[in-house]
């Protein structure tokens, strides 16, 4: 493993504060950030091949949840496929059933044709075994059955129900597929299945998740991922679209935007950006690509805490953490999963919520453990279990302290990835004309008086302790607390399935 950063030091105390000043962002730079973000949008609204690729979707607009019908829906990522029935009920409500199909590493290597006659067949397969549903939806005799498809790979999409296969991704490597149309390739295989199914929309599983809180709602502006990866999508006015000047699709008034948003900042001009940071990007697959899901994704946090951890244990004249060892599971890259870190601030937070609980001496050398207030040691003692166990310590080889700074830094690097996915949304604010910056005072605010609707999806802002409420801390400092106070941040779960249906709904009226 290459060489992480380490620390010299003749005050322990200060290393410490030094790790906390590179992972704090102050609120001044929040704004810059922003700054930044917007810049980045209108980049890549204007052309193609921007970091920012803001693709277009070539879909017009939300639903309200008044939306009544029946579609499929097919999921294809990783190691399952998925088929799904939605019905629409037309009251922000829908009933879901669904069943996986495993993707062979044969399918995965073989040929494209092979693998979507398997997924041809495994639709033939649920439509026979779970379907009892009308899928007329008001169109043609009442044998077809229309279906929107989350493919969750590089597509350069042209149409709704267009879009070339750019390059595989996830262990797939299916031959004669790259550059080839995903929607042909699919609706080829159920004509030759003779089945009476036609794909009709091509959907991210961000749009998904935009359109689906958009259904439950009654309206929505902006989607996002914070999971294990990142990522938004938004309303856009066409106007703005300048990439799509001089088009068919330039005619309309409104279409959502995939952002691809964790590459923002792939320059690295403006992220606060750390050793620890550097030392991810160094050993990633993708160095200087997607800098901003570096930042705030599940997949990259634990890692983080790691390397600022084992920096920590080799630190010189003495080591601050662990009394200088170390175990195969510390020294393991991605070897501590960000599920670590929630569980830490679950058990700090602990039952009580008491705010003088969370009060510590310093974490440096002059550590007086007879200090401690009597509701933290508890928690303290939970948390060095669970460190002792996670990282395979003997019990007595962790410290309370250890256990502290542990939960320190946990708190540092989930703080910085909860206020940066608080940008993102506050620059898609200020894009679209919702918030404006605290510098200006003069540009008139749109849909002064309209909820904001956040649709949001992923481990981080559903299970991670507080993760919402410190997006909404930089949202407040950078477009203000009367629109903050607007937007209503919303998980809508399953955007791959029945995103894909009101997709292929939108789709549909189209035709």
């Amino acid at each position: 493993m290459p060489a992480i950063s380490a620390h010299q030091y003749d005050d322990a105390q200060s290393v410490l504060d030094t790790i906390g000043r590179q992972l704090t962002i102050a609120d001044d730079q929040l704004i810059e950030i922003t700054k930044a973000f917007v810049e980045e949008f209108q980049l890549g609204l204007n052309n193609y091949g921007k970091d920012l690729a803001m693709i277009p979707t070539f879909v017009p607009g939300v639903p309200n949840g008044t939306e009544k019908g029946t579609f499929l829906a097919l999921d294809l990522g990783g190691t399952n496929l998925r088929v799904c029935e939605v019905v629409l009920n037309g009251d922000k409500t829908f009933t879901l059933s669904q069943k996986k199909f495993k993707v062979s590493e044969t399918l995965k290597q073989g040929e494209a044709s092979a693998l979507f006659d398997y997924i041809a067949g495994s639709v033939d397969s649920f439509l026979t075994s779970h379907s009892k549903m009308d899928y007329n939806n008001g169109k043609g005799t009442g044998d077809a059955v229309y279906l929107g498809f989350t493919f969750s790979f590089p597509v350069e999409q042209t149409a709704l129900a267009k879009g070339k296969i750019l390059t595989w991704t996830k262990g797939y490597a299916a031959k004669n597929a790259i550059g080839n149309d995903v929607v042909q390739l699919l609706q080829d295989a159920f004509d030759r299945k003779h089945m009476h199914v036609k794909c009709i929309a091509l959907v991210n599983d961000t749009v998904g998740t935009l359109l689906t809180r958009a259904y439950i709602a009654g309206g929505a502006l902006i989607g996002a991922i914070f999971g294990t990866g990142t990522n938004g999508a938004y309303v856009e006015e066409i106007s703005n679209l300048k990439k799509l000047a001089g088009t068919d699709a330039a005619k309309g008034e409104h279409m959502i935007i995939n952002c691809e948003w964790g590459a923002f900042n792939n320059s690295r001009s403006h992220l606060p950006i750390t050793p620890y940071d550097n030392t991810v990007d160094r050993l990633s697959i993708n160095p200087k690509y997607q800098t901003f899901e570096k930042f705030i994704s599940g997949m990259y946090l634990g890692e983080i805490v790691r390397l600022i951890a084992v920096s920590l244990v080799d630190a010189v004249p003495h080591p601050i953490l662990f009394k200088g060892k170390s175990t195969a599971a510390l020294n393991k890259h991605y070897g501590l999963d960000t599920s670590f870190m929630s569980q830490v601030e679950e058990a700090w937070i602990g039952k009580d919520h008491s705010e003088d609980a969370y009060e510590l001496p310093p974490l440096g050398s002059d550590w007086d453990e007879s200090k401690l207030n009597a509701k933290v040691v508890p928690k303290l003692q939970s948390i060095k279990q669970l460190v002792a166990s996670t990282l395979e310590y003997k019990l007595e080889d962790v410290s309370l302290r250890d256990a502290a700074i542990l939960r320190w830094l946990s708190e540092l690097v989930a703080n910085r990835s909860a206020v940066l996915s608080g940008v993102a949304v506050a620059a898609v604010l200020v894009q679209t004309g919702r918030g404006r910056l605290p510098e200006d005072t003069t540009t008139p605010l749109k849909a002064q008086n309209d909820t904001l609707g956040v649709g949001v999806d992923g481990s981080l802002v559903e299970h991670y302790p507080n993760y919402e409420k410190k997006m909404r801390h930089s949202v407040r400092v950078i477009v203000g607390e009367q629109v903050e106070k607007r937007v209503d941040i919303g998980l809508a779960k399953d955007g791959s399935g029945v995103g894909a249906a009101l997709c292929a709904l939108q789709a549909l009226k189209q035709l």
